[in-house]
């Protein structure tokens, strides 16, 4: 009758019988947050800009709808144009950190509005 031998291996990549066991490689998911927590929180100055950028194009959306030709002149108040899609120069992160500091909310289908 064989007596296995009971030490552990000498190699952590070894059985007892001495064959490779690969390396437990780890998950992509793992090491992902980590990068995605970097690359998701932009530049204060980043966000400072994109706000600006967001403020602009809503300004300029506003006063292009007022001067339709089709809108009645005699018509009172401001235009209805509260969500706008945000400037592309600028990557969605950016756009995510601003609702999260609740200067916009997120309206749907890639709009934002002014909060």
């Amino acid at each position: 009758m064989d007596v296995m031998d009971e030490t552990p291996p000498e190699n952590g990549n070894q059985d007892g019988t001495g064959r490779e066991i690969p390396a437990a490689a780890t998950p992509p998911a793992a090491a992902a947050p980590a990068a995605a927590s970097a690359a998701a929180a932009p530049s204060e100055e980043t966000l400072k800009a994109a706000y600006k950028a967001f403020k602009k194009r809503l300004k300029i959306k506003q006063l292009d709808h007022d001067s339709r030709v089709g809108r009645a002149p005699t018509s009172s108040g401001s235009t209805k144009i509260a969500g706008i899609e945000p400037p592309d120069q600028y990557p969605k992160a950016v756009w995510d950190a601003l609702v999260e500091q609740k200067k916009l909310r997120y309206s749907g289908h890639g709009m934002y509005e002014m909060r």
